[in-house]
């Protein structure tokens, strides 16, 4: 069975995909998975074994396009058996109609009746989104209840050559820390300062695990820089040299070879969290706002903070500081986050 994923259009979805990736070869051994995503993904994508071809998906997030999404679906037709829709959107529905494509799978969402012919609709019985995404490798008459689906852990691989080939690409930056071990910090979040721990929690840590012998490693997209030098800043001159900001410096590729490469990560809410989960890195996951309870990050070595309870809070920017952290967030003293980590590291 050949098998059409339209896939999500960001990292910590992307991550989650990777479940029912591996259940679809569970429940169609010896079927070909392809995956219909932005470009970037592709880096991911190439690291999930169980994926045959990352498919460039041109058209922008958010937009709607009717004529290339005709003739994205067009250059594809004749291809596949079956297209799983993972986005809930409409017109993500829309390639795989126009690929003729004859079993078209997805939740009930957006008036897609139409769309697709494989229609799901006890979405809400599945309240986290893996639990989702696995549900949909499943033939409908088959799916087993919540309790009782399995959840493959997301992972990424990774070489060793790799990872040696990245960490002599990034020497110079990090040659003034002395060889120690490191510890990944991913300060950054999408949707803005609320999802964030605040900069000057992030530097008080960092200034501890220096003084225990560990340099710091500061991950995220170039709009992350600016928080990751907030942070390098906040450090005495004299470990700022331990402490390097490669946000905006790597390529998701290379950002996945030096975390993988690190001791432990402490990390927001957010897709680098995802991956560093995939990595089986030793992980601290800091939540505000947002809700474990919809998108954990899928690891056995993972240790979830968070200090309020409920579902998801929708705040781009808190009132809470001039900085727009979110007080949960700002509650979560170091010395916790320090006593997490130390229980990972031993």
């Amino acid at each position: 069975m050949k098998i059409l994923i339209i896939g999500p259009s960001w990292v910590g979805d992307m991550m989650m995909s990777h479940s029912l990736y591996q259940t679809l070869t569970q429940q169609y051994p010896a079927c070909a998975i392809d995956v219909l995503a932005p470009n970037w993904c592709k880096p991911l994508l190439a690291r999930m074994p169980e994926v045959r071809t990352a498919i460039t998906m041109p058209i922008g997030h958010g937009a709607f396009d009717l004529k290339g999404r005709y003739a994205i679906g067009k250059s594809l037709r004749d291809q596949y058996d079956m297209a799983i829709v993972l986005p809930n959107s409409l017109k993500s529905a829309l390639i795989p109609l126009f690929a003729h494509i004859p079993r078209r799978r997805g939740w009930k969402g957006e008036s897609r009746y139409f769309l697709l012919n494989d229609l799901r609709s006890n979405k809400k019985d599945y309240p986290m989104m893996v639990q989702r995404y696995v549900a949909l490798g499943y033939e409908k008459s088959a799916v087993p209840n919540a309790q009782d689906l399995a959840i493959p852990t997301p992972y990424l691989t990774v070489t060793p050559q790799a990872v040696a080939n990245t960490l002599k690409t990034f020497e110079k930056q990090t040659a003034l820390c002395e060889n120690r071990p490191a510890i990944g910090f991913c300060p950054g979040a999408e949707f803005g300062p609320a999802k964030r721990w605040p900069h000057y929690h992030y530097a008080a840590l960092a200034e501890t695990l220096i003084a225990q012998g560990y340099a710091v490693r500061l991950f995220g997209s170039a709009k992350d820089h600016e928080v990751g030098e907030q942070i390098r800043n906040a450090l005495p001159q004299p470990l700022q040299r331990y402490c390097v900001n490669l946000a905006g410096q790597t390529e998701l590729n290379q950002a996945v070879d030096l975390i993988s490469d690190c001791a432990a990560v402490v990390s927001n809410d957010s897709g680098l969290m995802h991956i560093a989960a995939a990595l089986n890195r030793p992980l601290v996951a800091l939540y505000g706002p947002t809700s474990p309870q919809y998108t954990p990050p899928l690891s056995d070595k993972a240790v979830i903070i968070r200090l309020i309870e409920g579902g998801l809070i929708k705040v781009r920017k808190g009132t809470d500081s001039a900085e727009g952290y979110h007080q949960s967030l700002i509650d979560i003293k170091p010395e916790i986050v320090l006593e997490k980590l130390q229980g990972l590291l031993a």
